[in-house]
């Protein structure tokens, strides 16, 4: 399986061995030397190319059955041979602002590591390269691999809050910014609506990660987790004190995403009212005009200033004095 299996490496007291033919005999072979461990890394494997794994190392039918289908909430499981680890790494693309999330499956056992990958937003190639660097940390076997990318995984996290916080102080400009000509027409503030929504669908996203993967965090702390030294549990209480960061983050974010919607679309009822006060006040402008003349349309033959010689520039002096005094009324007051 060239194109499923990623890396197959042992590792004895912390230092990387030859690449073994096969990762069934490799497993044997760390087995049986001791303080030695098999890392095997795939991508998107098949059921029939993982079975042969699942078999060869005894791995529980429903962690593989979640290896194989994806779209797991981050968890940890624990079973008789092995441990379980369900990871969502997310990545952030800057030219749009989105945020995809990959899924990323450890098995942690006696002697081996199985991670399987899906998606392309995972840290596993350079987790391997810097732990290959740091033999002391590889040494403690599964446990350190464990620990590494729980790390990596958290850590990005909180890159990506950062780049995330950003582009919210910049909605948030854009949001309340002063109304300029060219913000008035309804199809600005239908795309800041969007905007609202998608950023608000990201961080959705984010918490989707971030959010279950606490109770995991808080499982390793404590001893009574197999596969896990009790020397690694501060450190997995450093992690988790990162996960809170990010965690905190990502609800701050939520809920000034929830004030500023909320500000938009008041926004958008001033506005209205504006425009409705605006076009009752032409209404009215128009209103006086079409009252005098529809009364002077009447056609009765007793009606005053009928037969006045100045009674038609009369009338449209008045209407002119009156259409006068109403437009600077409303003027003052920022009718119109």
């Amino acid at each position: 399986m060239p194109h499923v299996i990623v890396d197959c490496a042992i590792y004895r007291n912390g230092r990387r061995i030859e690449k073994p033919a096969g990762y069934s005999t490799a497993l044997d072979e760390a087995r049986a030397e001791g303080h030695s461990f098999l890392w095997l890394g795939m991508h998107e494997p098949t059921e029939e190319e993982f079975e042969q794994v699942s078999e060869e190392f005894g791995l529980h039918p429903l962690a593989v059955e979640d290896a194989l289908k994806a779209h797991q909430r981050p968890k940890l499981e624990v079973y008789d041979d092995s441990l379980f680890m369900v990871l969502k790494p997310i990545v952030y693309d800057d030219s749009d602002g989105s945020i995809d999330s990959g899924e990323l499956m450890l098995f942690i056992g006696d002697s081996f590591v199985v991670s399987v990958r899906h998606g392309e937003g995972s840290p596993l190639a350079s987790v391997r390269a810097r732990l290959e660097h740091d033999p002391d940390v590889l040494k403690q076997g599964p446990t350190a691999v464990l620990y590494a990318v729980s790390d990596a995984v958290v850590d990005h996290y909180i890159d990506v809050a950062a780049e995330l916080q950003l582009d919210l102080e910049e909605l948030e400009a854009s949001v309340f910014a002063p109304v300029g000509p060219d913000t008035k027409g309804g199809g600005s503030t239908r795309s800041t609506a969007q905007s609202i929504y998608a950023f608000k669908r990201e961080v959705l996203e984010f918490r989707r990660a971030t959010g279950p993967l606490a109770e995991p965090m808080a499982r390793l702390q404590n001893p009574g987790v197999p596969f896990v030294h009790d020397q690694a549990r501060p450190f997995f209480r450093d992690v988790d004190d990162h996960l809170t960061r990010a965690n905190e983050s990502v609800e701050g974010m939520d809920r000034l995403l929830s004030d500023i919607l909320s500000a938009h679309l008041a926004q958008m009822g001033v506005r209205q009212n504006d425009d409705m006060r605006k076009i009752s006040a032409w209404a009215a402008l128009a209103a006086v005009p079409t009252m005098i003349a529809g009364i002077y349309g009447m056609n009765f033959e007793h009606m005053p200033e009928l037969k006045w010689t100045f009674g038609y520039p009369a009338c449209l002096l008045v209407m002119a004095a009156i259409e006068v005094s109403l437009y600077r009324l409303f003027k003052r007051r920022e009718w119109l």
